[in-house]
């Protein structure tokens, strides 16, 4: 029974620390995630706090798993686990049977799960820890309470250091579509042999008061002038697999011109500067900003604002006296949250792939990068 015990504490506690490190280093990532479950729940309202949310949920699985491997306080512990594991599951649960939301983000997007996998592996570690809820009592500490508390403290503080540095910095490992290395344009295809999605064209009529839909090849055999037409759409029969990497990664100039492949197949280097607005100037960054701008101006290399809120931009730029130098771009807002998971976030790419990317704190390691770089990059103005 003991040694029963003790692999139930290893494995729980293992994932626990594992599943939280996994988030940690890209908590925006489960922010975002959280504003999908709010936005299927239409919890609008709580779409301001998901970082916090976010933040604070993955400290607590950190220390939650270092906790039950220390053997400490698990009265406190079993129960808090409890209770975590009953409201992952369910929304695990919710996802796969409601199929509304594909990835519960259990593991961030380093190691994608998808609904029907993650609740799965939410089963498996509520049979575990109900057994350790009930076996608490046979579980004891490994370490003095100091020594615990000490240990708890410092995963704690770590948690949260962590935490604001990729906030700050960018995730420590990059594992979204935007990596460094990534060819743009590829990404935006469906990967080869990928089934598409099957539809049926579904039409909808009303007749006696009451909504029938049929497909177009099945019409009910009584139809006549008594059925009135409402509407047709693609029923979805069978989900497929032929979504790109990339998504609604469209670059759109301030005429509603979709430059998009134009930019992308452009020859030679390219700066992108992704932002969702732009509010106090100077901002922290200005010095080093000019500096690249000074350089890139020299090379001849082009620099694209890439932006959800245009106007605001426009107006940024404006006040900075750099209007003339960088041409802004309208881009879907989330796009620019999977690419930029700081505001604003700096890319060098050479034709459509990306060599490189910084956050907004780290544009003076991008200075010795971008001095190195030849000149002569043909320049594509915004149209």
């Amino acid at each position: 029974m003991n040694f029963l015990v003790r692999i139930a504490r290893f494995i729980v506690g293992v994932l626990f620390i594992f599943s939280g490190l996994v988030k940690a280093n890209d908590p925006l990532g489960l922010s975002y995630k959280m504003q999908e479950f709010f936005e299927v729940w239409n919890w609008h309202w709580l779409d301001n706090y998901t970082l916090i949310f976010s933040i604070v949920m993955i400290v607590f699985e950190i220390v939650a798993g270092v906790a039950i491997l220390l053997g400490w306080r698990m009265r406190l512990f079993s129960w808090l686990l409890l209770l975590l594991i009953i409201f992952f599951t369910f929304l695990t649960g919710y996802a796969y049977l409601s199929g509304k939301v594909r990835e519960c983000g259990c593991f961030g997007d380093c190691i994608p799960l998808t609904a029907g996998q993650s609740f799965t592996k939410d089963l498996i570690l509520l049979v575990l820890i109900l057994f350790l809820f009930f076996a608490q009592r046979r579980i004891r500490p490994l370490l003095s309470q100091v020594a615990s508390m000490a240990i708890l403290v410092l995963a704690t503080v770590l948690s949260f250091s962590f935490q604001w540095y990729v906030l700050v910095h960018l995730p420590v490992v990059d594992c979204l579509p935007y990596k460094p290395g990534t060819n743009m344009p590829e990404k935006m295809k469906a990967p080869p042999g990928a089934i598409p999605d099957s539809t049926v064209i579904t039409m909808v009529y009303e007749k006696n008061g009451k909504r029938l839909e049929f497909s177009g090849n099945n019409f009910p055999a009584d139809f006549d002038d008594s059925y009135k037409f409402i509407n047709r759409y693609d029923k979805l029969i069978r989900k497929g697999n032929a979504e790109p990497s990339i998504k609604d990664f469209t670059l759109i100039t301030s005429q509603g011109t979709d430059t998009t492949q134009a930019i992308l197949e452009q020859k030679g280097y390219k700066l992108f500067f992704f932002t969702k607005e732009l509010e106090e100037y100077p901002p922290s960054w200005m010095k080093e900003f000019s500096l690249i701008l000074t350089m890139i101006k020299a090379k001849q290399i082009p620099v694209y604002f890439i932006t959800g809120n245009y106007d605001n931009v426009l107006a940024w730029t404006g006040k900075a006296g750099i209007t003339g130098d960088v041409s802004i771009l309208k881009c879907d807002a989330t796009a620019i949250k999977t690419a930029a998971r700081a505001n604003p976030t700096l890319y060098l790419l050479k034709n459509g792939v990306i060599l490189h990317k910084w956050s907004y704190a780290d544009l003076e390691r991008a200075l010795p990068e971008i001095n190195a770089l030849p000149g002569g990059t043909t320049i594509l103005h915004e149209q």
